[in-house]
């Protein structure tokens, strides 16, 4: 058998089998399988520039089967990137631009981490909804700011996760003509030939979801898939899979087309009898002079960004207000110069108002507070926004109104987290997305990505605690508080009521990773404050109510403030000095200097943490002589305050409690 393919797929094929032998470790299939794809993606259609990974209107590239890493990497060095060759070799290594599966912050040029299959289909989706959105709230008759594709690349596993569907449906409800996935149909997966568990027609899956698909292409044929490209290219009112049958390991003499080149290794005689098939005679790591100039963009890229840059120049001239805005939101990714005055006197006026509300109720005021200052809020629930109250009266659905400002995510909440990350690493929006804090589990992955990326999502979580009631322990969160609260880079907020929603908001807003707003069904009573106060929930956790030489200290987030702060009055009855200490967010606490922490939850004085929540969490706050009123197994099914009674969430039980910690 001769090799047909070009000598510019020859290089992805070499480098990537040369890195995972060094490594002694990765996945050199999919690299070597999809070369050929790459390579007419890259050199005929990407519009990009090496030399500014972040030109806004560059077409956005995602690995979603980002075990094929290495793909990327031999794409992003040959193309002109800051990637030099001694990083490639350095595959997999600490500290390398190359890590094991491509990683958001790592490298020039990757989008996306990806890796958790379908996760990156789940991102693109994201990414092509916020250019779609853009365009249609900044375009101009004569004047297409925004106007780029992305282009996903994907494989079995990613299809076989739920996620995919979740994502590619609502892709086609909004009708995204400017996402183009190219799926890599080999028939091969870990446990090798996937005829045994999975046997879909995924080309007609994805036409049921209204996309466009273009089948049996071959993926080894650089004119078959440029002409594939040209057709998805023509379609503008659909998305498009273009149906790539390829060869897993293609270029690998003996273990290509099996299981055995998914990921490992070839070995250094299968290398060599690889480069005698594709005839290459250059050593590993050694790039011919002709290839780096077949694959160069550098030219090529800075004269399409000093093209838009030109058209740009010429809309501000025409439009300079609009212009003001896209510059803020899309290219400087900053919040207007009068967010922090307009905000603090938001969240002041909360304070005077004293409305006794749900927190999630206080939620939607904010929201609604915030969609006016900032157009780049793009909200939506996942088919929960009657009770996650995430609506506003200015609101516009973007399946209504391409320009629109809020995303009916349908039952989806994997697929709404993991399709935020995408739109919040696209720039030009700031994305939250609402469902039931019990069903952040359905969602977990995606926003332990968003945390690992520091993508800007705030995620909103309603129905906090087993006090939202009759629908029982399946709905009623135990765990999840403290899952969230460990999770690196994620800010996680519980307010007591309007006051503290509204700093909630106000600091997940200005904060550049993500948050997690949660909040209450159940209703609240507002506290009285006074400036100093209002102004240290920013810190995150701050003393509510004081006496002198406090003999014990009760600490308490969301609805449980409340109750503390009876308790409290009930043990100042007894003669009892009691600190009480809301903590809104542990994360913010925790960051604060250890002199205001020992100044709030100073050593020597009992300490009683409550919390309609797991209990283990609070031992670092109340220390082992300590002790935490919460949750050490499931809810059951009654009405919210039955529940918290039969838990003992009462006043009593907190006096109780307390008073033990003072014998």
């Amino acid at each position: 058998m001769k090799y047909t393919g070009t000598k510019a797929a020859a290089a992805i094929r070499v480098l990537a089998a040369d890195a995972v032998e060094k490594a002694k470790s990765g996945h050199p299939g999919a690299p070597m399988g999809m070369a050929d794809i790459a390579a007419v993606l890259w050199q005929q259609y990407l519009n990009h520039n090496p030399a500014n990974p972040e030109w806004p209107n560059r077409d956005r590239f995602v690995l979603s089967n980002g075990h094929g890493s290495m793909l990327q990497y031999a794409l992003l060095h040959l193309s002109g990137y800051d990637l030099p060759i001694e990083e490639l070799s350095n595959f997999r290594q600490l500290h390398s631009k190359t890590p094991g599966h491509p990683e958001y912050g790592y490298t020039p040029g990757v989008e996306t981490t990806t890796g958790p299959l379908g996760a990156g289909v789940a991102n693109a989706v994201g990414m092509a909804i916020a250019e779609k959105t853009l365009a249609a709230q900044f375009n101009k008759p004569d004047f297409s700011l925004v106007d780029h594709y992305t282009y996903c690349f994907l494989g079995d596993g990613c299809l076989m996760e739920g996620i995919s569907h979740e994502c590619c449906s609502l892709a086609g409800t909004l009708g995204l003509g400017k996402l183009i996935a190219f799926y890599d149909d080999n028939g091969i997966s870990i446990d090798g030939e996937v005829e045994g568990w999975f046997t879909d027609d995924t080309a007609k899956r994805f036409e049921s979801y209204g996309w466009h698909v273009i089948h049996n292409v071959d993926g080894h044929d650089s004119q078959a898939i440029a002409t594939a490209i040209e057709q998805a290219k023509s379609q503008s009112d659909k998305p498009t899979l273009i149906s790539c049958k390829t060869v897993i390991g293609f270029g690998s003499p003996t273990k290509s087309g099996s299981h055995s080149c998914h990921g490992a290794p070839l070995g250094a005689d299968e290398i060599r009898q690889m480069r005698e098939f594709l005839n290459w005679k250059d050593e590993a790591f050694a790039i011919p002079d002709d290839v780096y100039e077949q694959w160069d963009a550098k030219a090529a890229g800075k004269e399409k960004e000093e093209s838009w840059n030109s058209l740009f120049s010429r809309y501000q001239d025409a439009y300079p207000e609009q212009a003001k805005e896209f510059q803020r939101r899309v290219i400087d990714r900053k919040l207007p110069d009068d967010f922090e005055q307009k905000s603090d006197a938001f969240v002041q006026s909360c304070q005077n108002d004293m409305a006794d509300i749900a927190t999630r109720k206080a939620s939607q005021n904010t929201i609604e507070f915030f969609a006016g200052e900032l157009p780049e809020l793009l909200g939506g629930s996942a088919d929960l926004a009657g009770s996650n109250l995430t609506l506003w009266p200015d609101a516009k659905g973007l399946q209504d109104d391409p320009a629109g400002n809020y995303i009916y995510y349908g039952v989806r909440e994997f697929g709404m987290s993991a399709i935020m990350n995408g739109i919040a690493l696209h720039g030009g929006f700031v994305p939250y997305g609402a469902t039931f804090l019990m069903f952040m589990e359905y969602a977990r992955n995606a926003v332990r990505m968003a945390s690992l990326m520091n993508a800007k999502d705030i995620f909103v979580y309603t129905h906090d605690s087993i006090g939202q009631g009759e629908d029982g322990p399946t709905h009623q969160p135990v765990e999840q508080l403290a899952n969230l609260r460990m999770t690196p880079n994620l800010s996680t907020w519980r307010p007591c009521d309007a006051t503290e929603t509204a700093q909630a908001w106000r600091q997940a807003l200005s904060k550049s990773g993500p948050s997690a707003l949660v909040f209450t069904r159940q209703g609240t009573k507002a506290i009285s404050r006074n400036e100093t106060q209002v102004r240290d929930i920013a810190k995150g956790g701050y003393i509510l109510k004081d006496s002198d030489n406090p003999q014990v200290i009760l600490i308490a987030t969301g609805s449980e403030v409340n109750l503390i702060v009876d308790a409290a009055d009930a043990l100042e009855k007894e003669g009892i000095a009691v600190r009480v200490v809301s903590m809104p967010s542990t994360s913010y606490f925790d960051q604060q200097d250890e002199a205001y922490k020992k100044s709030v939850l100073p050593a020597g004085v009992p300490k009683l943490a409550v919390e309609a929540a797991h209990t283990d969490f609070w031992y670092k706050y109340v220390g082992s002589e300590g002790d935490i009123l919460g949750m050490t197994t499931f809810g059951e099914s009654a009405p919210g305050a039955v529940l918290m009674e039969h838990f003992g969430f009462t006043t009593d039980n907190v006096v109780k409690k307390a008073k033990a910690l003072l014998k």
